[in-house]
C-alpha cells in the first residue's frame, strides 16, 4: 500500500455533501484505506471567474491503486457529481497531490501536484494532517505556509 494525499474542493451546491459522497466512495472501495481527514475549510477562490467561495480539505489514504488508476477513479467521481470542465466553478474537484515519493511528469498526470507549495488552501489542511510530509521543494507544509505569510 502507498500513502497518497488527495485535495478536495467544491464551490457549487451542497459542498460538504459532495465531500461526504467522495469520502464514502473511498471507504467503500477496497483499493483505499482512509488514514486522516482534515477539517473542511471555507476559502476565498484564487483567480478570476469564480461565483462562490470554496470548501477545501485534504485526505490521506493508503491505496493499492497505481497513480493512473487512482487518478481515473477521482476523475470519474468528479463527473458523477456533476463536474463540468473547463468551467471554473465545480461541484467536486479531487486532486492527487502526492503519491508516496513518486515524481512523474506526463501530459495527463504530474506528481507531486504542481503549485501546491503556493496554495494556502492545500497547505493548511495538509499541515493539519501531515505536518512532517516533505513537498517537492523539500520543505514541510508548515514551512511553505510561513514563506507565504512573509510574502
Amino acid at each position: 500500500m502507498i500513502r497518497a494525499f488527495i485535495g478536495f474542493g467544491s464551490n457549487l451546491g451542497d459542498r460538504a455533501a459532495h465531500f461526504r459522497w467522495a469520502l464514502k466512495r473511498l471507504e467503500d472501495d477496497a483499493g483505499f484505506k482512509i488514514l486522516r481527514i482534515s477539517r473542511f475549510r471555507e476559502t476565498t477562490p484564487e483567480g478570476e471567474g469564480y461565483r462562490a467561495p470554496f470548501l477545501n480539505a485534504v485526505v490521506a489514504v493508503e491505496t493499492s491503486l497505481t497513480p493512473r488508476a487512482l487518478l481515473a477513479s477521482l476523475l470519474d467521481w468528479e463527473i458523477r457529481r456533476g463536474r463540468v470542465r473547463p468551467l471554473p466553478d465545480r461541484s467536486l474537484d479531487l486532486d492527487l497531490l502526492l503519491y508516496g515519493s513518486v515524481v512523474l511528469e506526463d501530459p495527463d498526470l504530474v506528481l507531486p501536484h504542481p503549485r501546491m507549495e503556493d496554495r494556502r488552501f492545500v497547505l493548511e489542511p495538509l499541515a493539519e494532517i501531515a505536518p512532517f510530509v516533505h513537498l517537492p521543494n523539500g520543505a514541510t507544509p508548515s514551512a511553505c505556509l510561513q514563506k507565504l505569510q512573509r510574502n
